[in-house]
């Protein structure tokens, strides 16, 4: 078969989500598991999905408010920088406060991993390429960490590469970078610590690819996807989606970061809709309608805009078909929970796949609006709240209160 299913359980949702496991393209690779705060990473969790707060950390409440708009839009996991004695001196408060688990991003300074253990974060993110005299220190970091039960992801960048590493390989191949990050791995096991993830970002999504596919072939670690400095909203949203779709296809990665320059908002929305889209996490509200194309006999761009706007904000399992010929329309509106088949300035309403009215071009969307209150109405909210949280580990099944 083309698809291959690995989910462990079955999920029967009856609005907005398929009544079966829905097929992924790989198994999950299986690797050694960690908790990050209350966050599960590895192959038998959920892939979850990281930002990083843009705020001055040391600036305690600008901060806060950040991780809160990230923690509503859907992240499950936090970074914040470290650079300074302030901030480390923030991250007590930060990590007690923050509604999320917080991991402390740490350069340069080996003295804020410690400060960064001691203040409770969930986790710390290590760069070797940068931090001074790293390897020295790798015997304190490991008893310090295992002392508190916490995981470190060791973060090997293309930009920071070990120097001894760009001797060798003349740049940041993705031999470097992954002999790199198996050589500090392999310190912190000779003191016994294994409580390790790793991530080998490079910003070509060609090289970060193959990296990480060398990186899972060798190693059980968790592995956390990214592709660094991946460029303005619309081309970093385009590397990310390319290279997290093969690996996550594949079946490799375990929690991941969408690096734009950008609000870390949008980071969260186009991971979730990565994840989504690779049938790894629930899909919650999704719109389908036409693409360009000349058999269109209504203004289908003007309805998809409309129909999506009057829907924001809903964070239901339901998908809605806004189709603009006879061609794909009826098929596409039959299978959605909502649906709309244009033609000739009308337009036939699919509920569930049944038509249920035929309705002028101008009353489409108020009429697509109605029937998706009142199908949100009939479903039950626990049912819903069971679905956002579902992930990939737990079956749920949506049903409608009547």
């Amino acid at each position: 078969m083309f698809f291959k299913e690995h989910l462990p359980v079955s999920i029967p949702i009856g609005l907005g989500l398929p009544e079966a496991p829905p097929p992924t393209l790989a198994p999950r690779r299986k690797t050694r598991q960690l908790m990050v705060g209350n966050v599960g990473v590895g192959s038998d969790y959920p892939v979850s999905v990281q930002s990083m707060t843009t705020t001055k950390t040391h600036d305690i409440n600008a901060t806060l408010q950040q991780i809160a708009q990230l923690a509503a839009t859907g992240c499950d996991i936090v970074r914040v920088a470290c650079p300074k004695t302030v901030d480390a001196e923030a991250l007590p408060i930060i990590a007690k406060k923050s509604p999320i688990p917080v991991i402390a991003d740490i350069h340069f300074q080996p003295k804020y991993i410690f400060a960064a253990i001691d203040a409770g974060c969930a986790a710390v993110r290590v760069n070797p390429g940068n931090i001074r005299e790293f390897d020295g220190r790798v015997k304190e970091v490991a008893k310090a960490a295992g002392a508190a039960n916490i995981p470190i992801r060791i973060g090997v960048n293309a930009g920071s590469l070990d120097k001894r590493m760009l001797e060798k390989y003349g740049k940041a191949t993705p031999e470097a970078l992954v002999e790199s990050a198996i050589w500090e791995a392999s310190l912190f096991e000779e003191y016994g610590y294994g409580d390790i993830a790793i991530s080998v970002k490079h910003n070509d999504p060609v090289i970060m690819v193959e990296a990480y596919r060398q990186l899972a072939a060798k190693t059980d670690y968790p592995l956390h996807l990214g592709v660094t400095e991946a460029g303005p909203a619309f081309q970093g949203t385009i590397k990310s989606a390319v290279a997290f779709g093969w690996l996550l296809g594949s079946g490799i990665g375990d929690t991941i970061r969408v690096s734009l320059s950008a609000d870390p908002v949008e980071e969260i929305k186009v991971g979730e809709k990565i994840l989504e889209s690779l049938n790894l996490r629930p899909r919650g509200l999704e719109i389908i309608s036409c693409p360009s194309c000349g058999r269109a006999q209504v203004d289908v761009y003007t309805l998809a805009e409309e129909v999506t706007a009057g829907m924001e904000g809903l964070e239901v399992p339901l998908r809605v078909a806004v189709m603009g010929c006879v061609v794909n329309g009826p098929g596409e509106a039959r299978d959605a929970d909502l649906g709309v088949a244009s033609g000739n300035g009308k337009g036939q309403i699919f509920v569930k796949g049944k038509v249920i009215k035929t309705v002028p071009e101008d009353q489409i969307v108020e009429t697509l609006l109605e029937e998706a209150h009142r199908l949100i109405a009939e479903m039950d909210p626990d049912d819903i709240q069971a679905a956002k949280n579902l992930g990939t580990g737990a079956s749920v099944s949506i049903t409608s209160k009547s």
